[in-house]
């Protein structure tokens, strides 16, 4: 054998043993993972994720060592409280598709705190209760829930749960040597009611925080959920002024959030856990807060079906990518990342791939459903929303129109198109088991007038 060709098995070898101890697989101990979940955060809502508005610091040095998700995407809803068929999705990597009819995803299907456990971790969650998992996240070993709406009035966003959280921390530390957590953190914050101490609230000049780029007085369009809880919250028309108020409170919640997020990656400095700690960052669901005249996260537009995704942590390469994902990925790509078994049936699909850097992404379309109302399809630049009840349908080119504020349906130029993504969208709601229609036999105009109170 030539020495050349030693040369080269050589590197070959010595770069095949050096990913597989980055993953753990040549590792006699698992990674620990850290999942921390906020509420209604929407996919601009920390700054190093191109939002130089909001002051997020923790946030913004987890994104630079870490590996950000640029579309990553909540699956989509079957109710107004869309927080919560996101969170089952997320504990069982299944489209709610999976138990219709159901309010929880049953705990007896496979899911996070079973396989972690099984696993050789020990389990952990606290956070808020309502619009949770309940059934499945009853099987962490250890299950605390928030006072949602005391802990949102607190000022304070996110302390009690770190305070503990850093507690079980030390706890852990000094009585399981060698032996892993797998700690779930669902804050109840930035969801309203957004009460931020001065201290954050003073960060912020009201006057000085933009306007979203796609702002609107009101929504130009009845899009089938137009007077939900979420959009009785600022009245309509919206005006600037309002939409600055609420957007500055939002932002100085997800500043007190982020103050105490630091306080959690400290700790994990201080017993020499990060090394040895894979961290996540997510959020259930965006939000709307002016965008498109909207408020809530009961649309399918990017600022609310999109979230923040961050990972960081051994083997876990600094950048970004812009690969397809859903927030149900989570559960079978940590099994995947921590070599526990996947189980079988599930809808998400592991990122580990897409994190070695062996494959751009794993799927080459997204489909996002709202109840019967909406439903909507998506590759890496256009992106078609079906209105079935009014019979409307938009498209949109999000390479040149990221905020989608051209619908280009109307023009005829994307007939073809918008034919092959109608069929293409009819095909993805085979495979996650949607049956609602398209079309309805009789659709009402889309014309919509605000209610006077």
């Amino acid at each position: 054998m030539s020495m050349r060709l030693c040369g080269l098995l050589f590197c070959a070898l010595w770069i095949a043993v050096a990913t597989a101890s980055a993953f753990g697989a040549g590792a006699g101990s698992r990674p620990n993972v850290l999942l921390f979940l906020t509420d209604d955060q929407r996919p601009d809502g920390i700054g190093a994720l191109r939002n130089p508005a909001v002051k997020t610091p923790a946030m913004d040095s987890l994104a630079r060592r870490g590996m950000v998700f640029r579309n990553c995407f909540c699956f989509g809803s079957n109710s107004g409280a869309v927080c919560l068929p996101s969170r089952n999705m997320l504990m069982t990597g299944r489209s709610y598709f999976r138990w219709e009819g159901q309010k929880h995803a049953p705990a007896e299907l496979p899911n996070f705190p079973v396989a972690l456990e099984q696993a050789g971790y020990v389990t952990y969650h606290h956070g808020k209760k309502g619009n949770s998992a309940l059934l499945i996240q009853a099987k962490f070993n250890t299950c605390k829930y928030l006072a949602d709406e005391e802990d949102r009035e607190s000022g304070e966003p996110g302390r009690t749960i770190v305070d503990e959280a850093i507690a079980f921390l030390r706890e852990h530390k000094a009585g399981n040597e060698g032996k892993p957590f797998f700690m779930y953190l669902a804050p109840a914050n930035p969801h309203d009611p957004r009460v931020a101490a001065p201290k954050y609230l003073d960060l912020y000049s009201l006057d000085a925080v933009p306007l979203p780029v796609n702002y609107l007085p009101i929504h130009p369009f009845d899009n089938g959920e137009m007077t939900v809880r979420d959009e009785t919250l600022a009245p309509w028309p919206r005006t600037k002024e309002e939409i600055r108020r609420h957007l500055r409170d939002y932002y100085a919640t997800i500043t007190g959030l982020d103050y105490h997020f630091a306080r959690l990656l400290k700790a994990l400095d201080d017993l020499g856990l990060t090394d040895s700690t894979i961290v996540i960052f997510s959020s259930d669901n965006g939000l709307a807060i002016g965008s498109h005249g909207l408020m809530g996260k009961q649309s399918l537009y990017e600022h609310s079906a999109k979230v923040p995704l961050i990972i960081a942590g051994p083997g876990i390469p600094k950048g970004s990518t812009d690969a397809l994902v859903y927030l149900m990925d989570l559960f079978p790509t940590v099994c995947d990342l921590v070599r526990a078994p996947v189980p079988k049936g599930l809808d998400g699909k592991s990122l580990k791939p897409v994190i070695a850097g062996q494959a751009k992404g794993v799927r080459d379309t997204l489909l996002y459903c709202y109840k019967d109302v909406q439903r909507a399809i998506r590759d890496a630049r256009w992106k078609l929303i079906r209105y079935p009840r009014i019979d409307k349908t938009q498209l949109f080119d999000l390479q040149i129109d990221p905020d989608e504020t051209r619908n280009l349906a109307d023009n005829p130029a994307h007939g073809e198109r918008i034919g092959r993504m109608m069929s293409e969208l009819a095909d993805l709601q085979k495979q996650y088991g949607d049956k609602a229609p398209l079309a309805v036999p009789q659709p009402k105009s889309p014309e919509w007038v605000p209610p006077e109170k």
